[in-house]
């Protein structure tokens, strides 16, 4: 009876220990991190009813969530969409602050005095579209807005568009095909869908790198390459060396759907996610790891991965 009361207690001990430790992992999907006056700004897939907002001085200690709407940084209640509240971005234009995002499988833009939220719509609605539209990547390049967004349609295919100038639509007749997966890691499980999604862009040296996921999200396999082009419009060209981020290369399953963001100091990060562990796929992990560019023979720069030791993003006690 002593060693089964034991027994009980210790299971009893450890049991809530375990699942404190667990807790501090943050997990968010399809991740991205703003950096504005001396704060880094998480947010991500992972919450019913809008998007919470994590925030950091030094990318290794997060507090929150702490957005201004109980901590969300978008509430549903305030901004288009009921359900479906998938890949955020944030960005700051002319003084203002933009959260474009999935909901309902459409895209919509809200915007606030902060960081923090709350992010609202005047009007809720969606961006015009013909078909479903999901995340969604606004990048400015000589005085213009691109959107990058993926159509569901024979597949998730990436497409991009120019934005208007108050960033309230898009311009329809400038939507033009990036890239659709084709080739064979980009489609491992032999999908009659294929999945390429979660473009992120970034300009270098006078070159587009447009970063993407292929295979679904629930797929091990699930990974990262990037494609290059002259022009934010494309053509696209896909890297030989894809993919650059994979299971292979960190350890881990399913990483992928991203952003790109530099710290203080102008190193160059992708943060993403991954599963859980290697039998559950979710709530996913978010996790970073460091990228860079190295020169070639061709003398197009090579955008790789600097470290293959993703780190997790913890949520400070």
């Amino acid at each position: 009876m002593a060693s089964y009361l034991f027994a009980v207690f210790t299971l009893l001990f450890y049991i809530p220990f375990f699942s404190a430790a667990q807790e501090k992992a943050i997990l968010l999907a399809d991740p991205t991190i703003f950096y504005d006056q001396g704060t880094y700004y998480l947010y991500g897939t992972g919450a019913p009813d809008g998007f919470p907002v994590y925030t950091s001085t030094d990318l290794y200690t997060w507090k929150g969530p702490n957005g201004a709407s109980q901590g969300y940084a978008l509430h549903k209640r305030d901004a288009f969409g009921t359900s479906g509240f998938w890949a955020p971005q944030v960005f700051k234009y002319q003084g203002i602050y933009y959260m474009i995002y999935t909901a309902n499988e459409h895209l919509a833009i809200a915007q606030s005095n902060s960081p923090l939220g709350p992010f609202k719509q005047e009007k809720k609605e969606a961006l015009a579209g013909d078909t479903k539209q999901i995340d969604p990547f606004v990048f400015f390049d000589q005085n213009k807005a691109y959107l990058y967004f993926v159509r569901l349609q024979e597949g998730n295919r990436i497409y991009v568009a120019e934005l208007t100038k108050d960033l309230k639509q898009i311009k329809e007749e400038s939507i033009k095909p990036c890239l659709n997966a084709r080739e064979a890691w980009e489609n491992t499980a032999h999908s009659e869908w294929p999945v390429s999604e979660g473009p992120t862009v970034l300009k270098h040296k006078g070159y587009y790198y447009l970063l993407y996921s292929a295979n679904d999200f629930r797929n091990p396999d699930y990974a990262v390459g990037y494609a290059t082009s002259r022009s934010p419009l494309g053509p696209w060209k896909k890297h030989a060396g894809n993919p650059i981020i994979s299971k292979e290369k960190l350890g881990i399953n399913g990483t992928g759907h991203g952003d790109l963001f530099q710290d203080r100091a102008g190193q160059l990060y992708y943060v993403l996610h991954s599963h859980y562990n290697d039998h559950q796929v979710s709530p996913r992990k978010t996790v970073r790891v460091k990228l860079g560019f190295r020169p070639t023979a061709e003398g197009l720069d090579e955008l790789y991965l600097q470290d293959q030791h993703p780190e997790e993003l913890m949520q400070s006690p």
